[in-house]
């Protein structure tokens, strides 16, 4: 995840999904959650409570971005995370999870802590049922079929 907006063009290109007027939507590292997203603000704020009138539009656009994961990939239940202890810009984590994930009722987070220090764990969560190329096409697919709003080019 990149630490702020201008930090975007730094980021892996190959992750970006779309350019929401207020945010922009990258495919998540950790795809053995099929559909995993972060949705980044453009506007730099470290709490939600300081976007002031475009706070409605960002959360807007997350739940754009929901329903494209929900159409695409079926999960049982999303997990929404908007945290910011890391990196300190808002940004949402949307993890879908499966009905068979055997830690369906624990937080990402402990398997995603595993990752770090076990290489088996960071193969297993980074490696999904479809491969993250194929995550990004389908959402933007979605995305575009249902004329979710696009950042204007200046």
């Amino acid at each position: 995840m990149c630490a702020t907006v201008a930090d975007l063009s730094a980021h892996d290109r190959s992750a970006l999904v779309w350019h929401f007027p207020h945010s922009v939507a990258f495919v998540g590292p950790w795809q053995f959650y099929t559909g995993y997203c972060l949705l980044a603000s453009r506007a730099h704020s470290s709490e939600l409570s300081q976007l002031g009138t475009n706070r409605a539009a960002f959360l807007g656009e997350m739940a754009i971005l929901a329903e494209a994961i929900e159409s695409c990939f079926a999960p049982h239940k999303l997990n929404y995370e908007l945290l910011g202890n890391v990196v300190p810009h808002l940004h949402w984590h949307i993890f879908p999870r499966t009905a068979d994930d055997p830690e369906r009722l624990q937080p990402v987070w402990l398997a995603l802590e595993r990752a770090k220090t076990d290489p088996a764990e960071k193969h297993r969560l980074e490696t999904g049922t479809v491969p993250p190329d194929k995550v990004r096409e389908r959402l933007r697919e979605w995305l575009t079929a249902n004329n979710a709003p696009r950042r204007k080019e200046s």
